[in-house]
């Protein structure tokens, strides 16, 4: 998971994310040619496994011990970005982001985890997740990003999630699972059986990043997730890019025969919504809609008009 915490852009100095397949170092760190200023933790998280066998055996090394009690050696907190429905003038969803307790940006708290503390991590990212969208209130869905590497069987992982919810008093039912398709996933069929069985248990679940990664429509092709959310690269200028505009109506069309719903993020301008919204997609996420609040919810725009 690592609660978006992270998706989007990565760099492995001097290589990026995805230019070559071999084993990643500790320490992803955001590209500076992609790091927007103020921008949150969607940019970076740690890598440590190098095939499918190392994913395997750390799963299961780390399984039992995926508690969040335990002391990582450092503290986190919480900012949230909206996700709005410009078509009916409402918040759909607050997408929790990883930050230092003075605000320190995603990369300065992502650089200390390892494989020792990856899955202690990342349980700690939901719950504190769902402790701060109780406090706060949120009326809508919550989303909270995951690894799908950090998941060993998913029906143990999720009993920490689930008890949390418990706790703070919020809904399981409203909880969005999201992994970015920047991630390379080592085994497939371990992923469909964790988004089938979130998805038995009533989370919503999510693509992040979709268009950007890996695998592309290949998934879509082995397993239905409940959203998908366009990667912003796809988004940035549509409003001037007939190319971008066609192939984003192809996936929309997809998108609507498989009764998945359409997310577009990284919005920065009003041309740019209009055009999205334009073409059937009212559900919209960047900085043009709102930026991130830190332990707090921002106020966003909630149309067009």
């Amino acid at each position: 998971m690592l609660a978006k915490l992270f998706a989007g852009h990565w760099s492995q100095s001097p290589v990026r994310f995805g230019q070559d397949h071999e084993p990643i170092c500790a320490c992803v760190m955001p590209s500076q040619d992609t790091l927007r200023p103020g921008q949150l933790a969607k940019e970076s998280y740690p890598l440590t496994l190098s095939g499918p066998l190392a994913v395997s055996e750390q799963r299961k090394r780390h399984c039992s011990s995926c508690q969040p009690e335990m002391n990582l050696g450092f503290e986190f907190t919480m900012a949230f970005q909206p996700i709005v429905d410009v078509s009916q003038g409402r918040i759909f969803a607050q997408e929790a982001l990883v930050r230092g307790l003075n605000e320190e940006p995603a990369g300065l708290i992502l650089c200390q985890i390892n494989e020792q503390n990856l899955y202690q991590f990342d349980q700690l990212c939901r719950v504190k997740a769902l402790q701060w969208a109780a406090m706060l209130e949120i009326d809508g869905y919550l989303s909270i990003n995951f690894l799908p590497n950090a998941v060993y069987q998913p029906e143990t992982c999720i009993r920490v999630t689930l008890d949390a919810a418990e706790q703070f008093g919020f809904p399981s039912d409203r909880i969005i699972f999201e992994f970015t398709e920047n991630e390379k996933i080592f085994d497939h069929n371990h992923l469909k059986n964790i988004i089938q069985t979130y998805q038995r248990l009533g989370f919503k679940t999510a693509i992040d990043d979709f268009g950007s990664g890996y695998s592309g429509l290949n998934l879509l092709a082995e397993f239905q997730p409940d959203i998908i959310k366009i990667d912003m690269k796809l988004v940035r200028g549509i409003d001037q890019n007939k190319v971008k505009q066609s192939i984003l109506g192809a996936m929309l069309e997809v998108c609507r025969d498989l009764g998945i719903v359409m997310i577009a993020e990284g919005i920065e301008t009003l041309e740019e919504a209009i055009t999205l919204q334009a073409m059937g997609i009212t559900l919209m996420q960047g900085f043009y809609i709102a930026t991130p609040a830190f332990q707090s919810l921002a106020v966003p725009r909630l149309s067009l008009q």
